[in-house]
């Protein structure tokens, strides 16, 4: 059976780059009608925070991604201590003790010197009676797994052909002196005893994922099938930032995104395939195909966000928006004709509370100096209250006659004055809405 997982630390709140890993572990798991797994890698104490667990479990809830178990790296403390024993009894695990400040002076000599920045082992040689007074002097160190030098290769599902020789690698650091058991370590041990077939992830773990295959087969398993989906930029091709704006699941869950908006364009970024709207859930995964994504950075835009959430919003019907009218504020014998007049104009479902105040209170006009003659002499001609659906195109018609004026000239002052706005619904439908105009 297909097993994947998506292993978010505690640590924080979910962005979009953890979004696509997360989507894509879950499609391949639903598509293959497989097991999906929320893995909380909460093995840090002081940032793991039971806040931000309920917060990812609560984006992952919004947008649909439901998991078939959730497992906690912090009830498994045994088990890693289980697996460094099993390392140690097979010399592939070994104590250091140099601090960062020693670690930092080889990476940068060694740099130097046109040599890659990898450890150096000098811990290998070291004497027992020397480790005894490092630990006497600095406390326990740190346990690095003793990487077999030779060329780890794999079949990525998508990078295709990868081949990473060990030697380029540093031993990895799995347990740091203060006993806090890291992620390679954790997640290996996780991977193994969980049955986890298939790994997506980011290009960034590469490197990561070589030192992996070799610590799952010290242990005597058979490594899951990888993939490293390519990273995500802004839309210039610049790094993601908070210069450009949240990309925090909450923020864009508080800004009205729609979880289908947010999936439809996650699922295509990066892809061979344009970024189009997908209405249906299923469809995501029953089309999901690795194939479809290359190596190169994808380029995300909040922009292409808001466009696909106001499809989403114009497609909506009244019964899917009833209970969010009426908490508007909305009475329940105008909320059907009202939505369905500013439903195309709303860019989220909150907006349409904008629309619903417009309608309501009125709005101040939006008169140009060169159109206040114009508008007064439209004013004195405008019928009373109640306006029908005829209403808009007979005074106009009646303005232009006086006026001469015709076209964009005509219509877009009078839009002003009416709604204070520039662009909204047809006036035609929106002008029986209004209960109360300011001008």
């Amino acid at each position: 059976m297909t097993v994947t997982r998506f292993a978010p630390s505690p640590t924080g709140y979910l962005h979009v780059g953890n979004l696509r890993t997360a989507l894509f572990n879950y499609l391949i798991a639903r598509r293959q009608g497989g097991e999906f797994i929320l893995r909380l890698d909460d093995t840090d104490p002081e940032r793991s925070t039971r806040h931000y667990a309920d917060e990812i479990m609560r984006d992952m809830e919004w947008l649909g991604l439901t998991w078939d178990r959730v497992e906690r790296q912090s009830h498994r403390l045994d088990r890693y201590k289980e697996a460094a024993r099993q390392l140690r009894d097979i010399s592939r695990f070994y104590e250091c003790f140099e601090t960062p400040a020693e670690l930092d002076l080889k990476r940068r000599t060694q740099l130097n010197m046109g040599n890659p920045p990898v450890y150096d082992r000098s811990a290998l040689v070291m004497s027992d009676s020397k480790k005894e007074a490092l630990r006497k002097e600095r406390g326990d160190g740190h346990w690095r797994f003793r990487l077999d030098h030779a060329r780890i290769v794999w079949q990525d599902g998508i990078l295709g052909g990868v081949s990473i020789d060990a030697a380029s690698v540093s031993d990895p650091v799995l347990i740091r002196g203060d006993g806090q058991f890291l992620y390679t370590l954790a997640s290996v041990c996780d991977d193994v005893d969980f049955g986890i077939t298939h790994v997506v992830r980011g290009a960034d773990h590469v490197t990561n994922t070589a030192t992996q295959i070799q610590i799952i087969q010290a242990m005597g398993a058979t490594p899951p099938a990888f993939a490293h989906h390519s990273l995500l930029t802004g839309p210039r091709g610049e790094a993601l930032s908070k210069r450009l704006g949240s990309t925090s699941l909450r923020e864009l869950r508080n800004n009205g995104v729609e979880p289908m908006a947010l999936l439809s364009l996650m699922v295509n970024l990066g892809s061979s395939k344009p970024v189009e709207l997908i209405s249906e859930p299923d469809t995501l995964w029953k089309n999901f195909d690795l194939s479809n994504y290359g190596a190169a950075p994808a380029k995300f835009n909040a922009d292409d966000l808001g466009t696909l959430t106001a499809r989403v919003v114009s497609s909506l019907d009244y019964a899917a928006m009833e209970a969010a009218l009426r908490a508007m504020g909305v009475p329940d014998d105008v909320a059907p004709a009202f939505w369905a007049v500013v439903r195309d104009n709303s860019k989220t479902r909150a907006h349409a509370e904008d629309w619903w105040k417009l309608c309501r209170d009125g709005a101040d006009p939006l008169i140009a100096p060169e159109d206040s003659e114009f508008v007064a002499t439209a004013r004195s001609m405008l019928p009373d209250q109640p306006w029908d659906k005829g209403t808009w195109n007979a005074w106009t018609s009646a303005v232009q006659e006086i006026t001469g004026r015709k076209g964009r000239g005509l219509l877009m002052p009078l839009r002003k004055a009416l709604t204070g706005r520039a662009h909204g619904p047809d006036m035609g439908r929106l002008m029986p809405l209004l209960q109360t105009v300011k001008w």
